[in-house]
């Protein structure tokens, strides 16, 4: 089973009094309850592609956190992702790690960054029954007016008419999910779930 989640920012403590607001009473808290909740739901032989901004702890507090966690790891790395950059940090942990890179889930084509991408590659894919091939998955904007922005993007593009090679019109399909870890509780969603998660959201926001 593959899982996502984004910007769980693991021992960033000030996140529970701004921006997010988090609301546990300490650091400690928070990590232990994303402990929780991520190896309530991953297995051993299950993998989970973290999409940045996984830890800001120091090397060796990260590197204890990472032996924690169940399942096998990727990183797309975020702006806070310099683990590499430290003393006595090693990649060992992780499957792979990369800025960015394209995969297939259950014969659909995931986009993989962790800021969102726009124009990404095969948005325009579908099947005849006009259900999407491909999918975008982000991060990075946790549930800022950023993402509002964003939001603004996937409306606009979804509004915008263009016409096929036979004068056919058609709108366009804008398939981009923010995987915050906040939406899905601190738990690794797959894809589906990621899907669904994002149609109920779109609905309540009357996107």
């Amino acid at each position: 089973m593959r899982y996502y989640i984004a910007d769980c920012h693991f021992f960033h403590e000030s996140l529970n009094r701004q921006m997010d607001f988090r609301g546990f009473a300490s650091g400690e808290e928070m990590n232990a309850y994303m402990l929780e909740k991520w190896n309530a739901r991953v297995r051993y032989n299950d993998e989970v592609v973290v999409l940045g901004d996984l830890s800001l702890g120091k090397p060796e507090e990260t590197m204890e956190l990472l032996d924690k966690l169940n399942g096998q790891l990727c990183l797309i790395r975020g702006n806070h992702d310099c683990y590499g950059l430290k003393k006595g940090w090693s990649d060992a942990r992780f499957k792979w790690i990369r800025d960015y890179t394209e995969l297939r889930d259950n014969g659909r084509k995931v986009v993989l960054c962790h800021y969102p991408v726009f124009c990404y590659n095969g948005q325009f894919r579908t099947l005849p029954d006009g259900t999407p091939r491909t999918w975008m998955l982000y991060g990075h904007v946790h549930n800022t007016q950023d993402r509002q922005l964003v939001d603004s993007f996937v409306r606009l593009s979804e509004n915008t008419v263009r016409y096929d090679r036979k004068g056919q019109p058609y709108r366009l399909p804008c398939q981009m999910i923010n995987c915050f870890c906040m939406d899905a509780d601190y738990t690794p969603l797959t894809l589906d779930e990621w899907i669904e998660k994002e149609k109920i959201r779109r609905l309540s926001l009357s996107l």
